[in-house]
């Protein structure tokens, strides 16, 4: 699949683009699965050993650092710079005038827009990229919903409806070098964001407040605004 990354725009993303990067939570629509996906029939189906090596080998990735293009439900487009640390740590930098921030702690995260002075706040256990920074790649029980092996990507989907209903966590693979290259959340309603990943570097140390959230400001300024 290739993309025009030249046609990054220089717009605000839209809360449904924030979103995209993790932060859907739980709807009534029914779960679509992608065409062409292996479903995997009940909770003690077998994992391909090839996707539970690749699973095992990005749990083992602890930090990762690079830049980031997102495509939005209509064809948006828009990007950044990405920080993670494992566990439950990431920072999306967008790119342009907007000055979006998304930040996770391991316990929160927050969607900043410094240019609007907002801050919204959400649990990070709600939403589906816990699965994509929890310290352990899990596949078992019922969490893998498909998995789809390829000579150029494997693909690995999972979702936790106990959790945040129907939206799921679509991830895809080098399968040669394990090495994540995208993913897509679908939400409740069925609509896609994809995340494509270039230029990381793993291994990598960030300063002690990359991932901080400041929940005193957030606090003042959601209690201001109200």
């Amino acid at each position: 699949m290739k993309h025009d990354l030249s046609a990054l725009s220089d717009f605000a993303p839209t809360r449904r683009q924030l979103l995209g990067l993790g932060l859907v939570f739980a709807g009534a629509a029914a779960l679509n699965v992608v065409p062409g996906f292996e479903l995997l029939a009940s909770a003690q189906a077998a994992v391909p050993a090839a996707a539970q090596k690749i699973a095992d080998h990005f749990s083992a990735v602890k930090s990762m650092s690079g830049e980031f293009v997102q495509f939005g439900p209509k064809g948006e487009q828009t990007g950044g710079k990405f920080f993670l640390e494992r566990p439950g740590k990431i920072r999306f930098n967008y790119d342009g005038a907007s000055n979006f921030r998304v930040i996770s702690d391991g316990r929160s995260v927050a969607i900043l827009n410094k240019r609007l002075n907002t801050s919204d706040l959400y649990p990070l256990s709600k939403t589906p990229l816990k699965l994509l920074l929890d310290d352990r790649i899990d596949l078992s029980g019922n969490r893998v919903k498909s998995v789809k092996e390829e000579d150029d990507l494997t693909t690995i989907q999972l979702s936790d409806k106990s959790v945040f209903g129907n939206a799921r966590i679509t991830m895809m693979f080098d399968p040669k070098t394990y090495d994540l290259r995208q993913w897509t959340i679908t939400d409740a309603q069925g609509k896609d964001t994809t995340v494509m990943i270039f230029n990381t570097k793993e291994g990598v140390s960030f300063a002690p407040d990359t991932f901080a959230i400041d929940y005193t400001a957030n606090r003042e300024l959601n209690t201001k605004t109200r």
